[in-house]
């Protein structure tokens, strides 16, 4: 896996381009503490589950893991999906007890109700699948 990730050698790549879209489409970028709070009352008071990419732009399992995760957010559109930077947002990454990238966490009522560590494809679409279904939610 040892892949370079510098704009010259990322470019020869590609399956992946050299800078990923961390949000587009479904998926909505946090930058902020406000936002991140305005997303949680959101999904708190409207009863929605929330699935929360921490990730880093630097991170070559996040970059695998992206068109995954928007392929989600594009299906499940009755889920609130967000990714955090976890450069950007250190204070909220450190909250959450973030100590790998990307890690992913599903939210009920503004508590966690899932977490998965790592990339894996197959297991983030399990996980979005299961919690969307023992809602009812439209996929």
């Amino acid at each position: 896996m040892g892949q370079c990730w510098t704009k010259a050698c990322g470019q020869e790549k590609e399956d992946v381009p050299p800078t990923f879209g961390l949000a587009s489409g479904n998926v909505c970028l946090v930058k902020s503490m406000e936002k991140w709070e305005e997303k949680m009352s959101e999904a708190s008071n409207s009863g929605k589950i929330m699935v929360v990419n921490f990730s880093a732009s630097w991170c070559n399992p996040c970059r695998t893991a992206a068109p995954a995760y928007h392929e989600l957010a594009d299906k499940y559109t009755s889920i609130i999906f967000l990714t955090v930077d976890v450069d950007e947002l250190a204070e909220l990454s450190t909250s959450w007890d973030i100590k790998a990238t990307p890690t992913f966490i599903f939210f009920r009522d503004g508590r966690q109700v899932d977490k998965l560590v790592g990339g894996n494809k197959q297991e983030l679409q399990k996980k979005t699948a299961n919690i969307a279904e023992s809602t009812g939610s439209p996929g």
